[in-house]
């Protein structure tokens, strides 16, 4: 089997996530500066199995586009155009971003760190997107 990649797409760092080869497990991978992305995936996409790509429709609480959906669209379309071969979708993303917090709290990561590392918030939503993904596929 094959690996399943998440994005959590920002405007100045994105999050990634990805599974283990079964699929079982959404597990964060890192966070880089978005506008190295493109090259990041490719480079990992070229080493790795990655069956799939799920990556973040930034929505607003209404269910419209946010301001960040056409920056979002245009990696989507540069991607197929690409890769034609490992497929990008879709996931909502509402809410990611204050469940990642969340979590974070709950798990004991001290305040400091949040603030000082606001990257670990990004590659929590990505793990928070790609596993709402694979629940979603059950």
């Amino acid at each position: 089997m094959a690996r399943i990649l998440s994005i959590d797409y920002g405007k100045v760092r994105t999050g990634l996530a990805v599974t283990d080869p079964l699929q079982l497990i959404a597990t964060g991978l890192t966070t880089v500066e978005t506008k190295t992305l493109f090259d990041y995936v490719s480079d990992y996409v070229a080493r790795e199995h990655v069956e799939r790509i799920v990556i973040g429709k930034p929505t607003q609480p209404n269910g419209q586009p946010s301001e960040n959906f056409a920056r979002v669209e245009n990696f989507v379309n540069r991607w197929h155009n690409a890769h034609p071969d490992v497929p990008i979708e879709y996931y909502d993303e509402r809410f990611t971003s204050v469940l990642a917090h969340r979590a974070m709290i709950v798990g004991g990561v001290k305040k400091k760190t949040r603030r000082e590392n606001k990257g670990l918030v990004d590659e929590v939503s990505a793990t928070i997107i790609l596993q709402d993904y694979m629940n979603s596929r059950k």
